[in-house]
């Protein structure tokens, strides 16, 4: 009975994926039409315009849009691997192959003793309800090596650090992974895998850090949260634009600059936050570590200038690693945040008319989806805050070989 019972529980969850997954290829590959603008068209043009490039050896020097970390360059030549396919099918494919593989891991973790399937089948409910964008944009690999990392985390502490350093040359966001990590042997690992690997790049491959002064004179992006100022102030007379702009559709004019510099004082706050935890935390369970990453990465999103809808792909993998542990306290931000991203593939696709025009479904659709992510922000902040700060009822549910496992002696991986 129970080993029926444990092919059912993993039956089940990959047959609710493969169905999803399928809907979402067909989508992609344009048998059936997703309502709203092509979101493919980042593969079709974009990705292909740049594959051409970084295939003769060289970054686009001379394209302000490829704003990416060196490694980035792999994510977009691996369709490649593929050769028999066109470069748009390749990379729907591996899209694909890179979202089975992040279930697969979660599938793995959940089955561990003290763990739990729910994190699986948050990653397998949360990812279709975006809509055809995860497999359109390369953030669903980056978010393969991100849960892998957090997986990695207690046993492999060397690995973890890698993976994380690697991540980061992916698309910088990975190197909050180790805010809430205490092993040396972890960040020493992500700061030698981060810096060999950048070295290759800058060796092998001129313009490997161009992308650092290709976002100089960004706007406010029509999607985050300073935005809602402007879809506002375009009904009470502001005489700004909706632009293109650095591969983003973005307000521009009056007041702007002073948005954008709000958002960037805000950044710097949570970072300060993020400081004073780490120095006051005392209580580090199995569980801490993805915790912190939830937290700090939902903290840099709302306070970007820049809440675009692939973002929400990196939530939802590290919500899905809190959930596969038993004790996570992000239970009810992760509900929020995937009731956000229901949110989001309304006002991205489906409505981005609306959102573009201002009108009243578009900024309500941007209300309420920017305020779920600041109720799941502020409510798993304080879970956390709680839950590893002296001075706090928080139960210590730890067993001794977790808290051996989290100690602050360094152990091989």
């Amino acid at each position: 009975m129970k080993t029926t019972g444990a092919r059912w529980s993993l039956a089940l969850p990959l047959g609710v994926w493969g169905a999803t997954r399928l809907m979402l290829l067909l989508f992609v590959l344009k048998v059936y039409v997703f309502p709203g603008p092509d979101v493919t068209s980042d593969v079709s043009v974009i990705y292909q315009g740049w594959y051409e490039v970084l295939r003769t050896g060289t970054f686009p020097l001379d394209d302000v849009t490829w704003q990416y970390p060196p490694a980035a360059a792999l994510a977009i030549l691996s369709p490649g691997l593929l050769p028999f396919l066109d470069y748009t099918t390749a990379f729907f494919v591996l899209a694909c192959v890179a979202d089975l593989a992040t279930l697969a891991l979660l599938l793995y973790a959940g089955r561990r003793p003290g763990a739990t399937l729910r994190g699986a089948w948050v990653w397998v409910a949360g990812v279709p309800l975006l809509g055809p964008t995860v497999y359109a944009r390369y953030d669903v690999m980056v978010t393969a090596v991100a849960v892998a990392a957090l997986l990695a985390g207690a046993r492999h502490p060397r690995v973890m650090g890698a993976l994380a350093g690697f991540g980061a040359l992916l698309k910088v966001w990975p190197v909050l992974l180790l805010v809430g990590v205490r092993r040396r042997t972890s960040w020493i690992a992500a700061a030698v895998t981060g810096v060999v690997v950048a070295a290759l790049f800058a060796l092998a491959m001129p313009g490997a850090f161009a992308f650092l002064t290709f976002q100089r004179d960004r706007g406010t992006e029509v999607e985050s949260l300073g935005s809602l100022v402007f879809h506002v102030a375009r009904h009470h007379g502001w005489n700004g634009q909706v632009l293109l702009n650095y591969g983003s559709v973005e307000f521009l004019g009056p007041h702007v600059d002073v948005v954008s510099t709000a958002a960037l004082a805000l950044t710097g706050m949570v970072f300060g936050w993020l400081l004073v935890w780490r120095l006051m935390a005392t209580r580090f369970e199995v569980h801490t570590a993805a915790d912190t990453a939830l937290v700090a990465v939902l903290m840099f999103t709302v306070t970007s200038r820049v809440i675009s809808p692939q973002y929400m792909v990196w939530l939802v993998g590290l919500a899905a690693v809190c959930l596969c542990f038993r004790e996570s306290r992000m239970r009810r931000p992760v509900a929020l945040v995937l009731v956000a991203c229901f949110a989001t593939v309304l006002e991205f696709p489906v409505y981005f008319g609306n959102v573009i025009a201002s009108d009243g479904l578009g900024v309500t659709l941007l209300f309420v989806r920017n305020g779920l992510l600041v109720a799941a922000t502020l409510i798993a902040a304080r879970a956390l805050w709680r839950a590893t700060v002296p001075g706090r009822t928080a139960p210590r549910t730890m067993p001794p070989q977790a808290e051996a496992l989290t100690s602050e002696t360094p152990v091989s991986s």
